[in-house]
């Protein structure tokens, strides 16, 4: 079992509450792999490298293995649920059937107002890149592609993209930020806005399916994907 003091985990962010911040915290540490599959973690561990108690790490666990992040252990603490390499694979191929359409159907019909909110997200998208905030750059994604997709009308189809996206695994989001390359990455959101805004269904489809490929290649792996590779 891991000890407070070698825990590789974010700090909290300033603008949630105590419980969110440190679900958001654990939830990035998980997708981008500094807290590992098949690793016992104690709550009162994690609260100490927090600097917070084992209370809200433990409320925040419970929300993760709903989420089917981690298994909660009896008297021990929860230990980071194992994904293969070939639930990865199906997970994407689902959001490949789910999302793109969606994208593409609705260019074009994003009103001015709700463009404007999602270049705020996409800022800060970038600028949590930038900083390395992996916690914050989750975060602002997973709200972007919801927002995008809840112009569909399909709320069951973004709760099911939404969920599916949080049990991704992308081992390779701390590496491509340490090499500040995950800033560009960051940038295709601008790009899927500006197709959007044109009307452009065709190319944002397409981009849409380039954009979740990285799950299984640029993000999973931090090396860029051959070209041609992407689904």
């Amino acid at each position: 079992m891991s000890t407070s003091h070698n825990l590789p985990i974010a700090p909290l962010g300033p603008q949630r509450s105590l419980r969110e911040s440190v679900t958001e915290s654990l939830r990035a540490a998980i997708i981008a792999g500094t807290l590992e599959e098949g690793t016992l973690y104690s709550a009162p561990a994690l609260g100490a490298a927090f600097g917070v108690s084992a209370t809200p790490v433990r409320e925040a666990m419970m929300d993760l293995a709903r989420e089917g992040l981690v298994e909660t252990v009896k008297n021990k603490g929860f230990r980071v649920t194992r994904m293969s390499d070939r639930e990865l694979d199906e997970i994407t191929e689902i959001r490949l059937l789910l999302e793109p359409p969606v994208v593409g159907d609705v260019a074009g019909t994003v009103p001015p107002s709700g463009i404007a909110a999602l270049r705020s997200l996409a800022d800060a998208i970038v600028a949590a890149a930038r900083e390395g905030d992996l916690a914050a750059y989750l975060a602002a994604d997973r709200d972007f592609h919801a927002e995008v997709l809840r112009y569909g009308g399909n709320s069951q189809l973004v709760d099911l993209a939404t969920s599916l996206r949080m049990k991704t695994r992308m081992y390779g989001l701390k590496s491509l930020s340490e090499s500040n390359r995950l800033a560009d990455s960051a940038q295709e959101h601008h790009e899927l806005l500006d197709l959007l805004e044109a009307g452009d269904g065709a190319a944002a489809l397409a981009l849409m399916r380039r954009h979740i490929g990285h799950a299984r290649g640029l993000w999973a792996t931090g090396e860029q994907e051959p070209p041609g590779e992407s689904p």
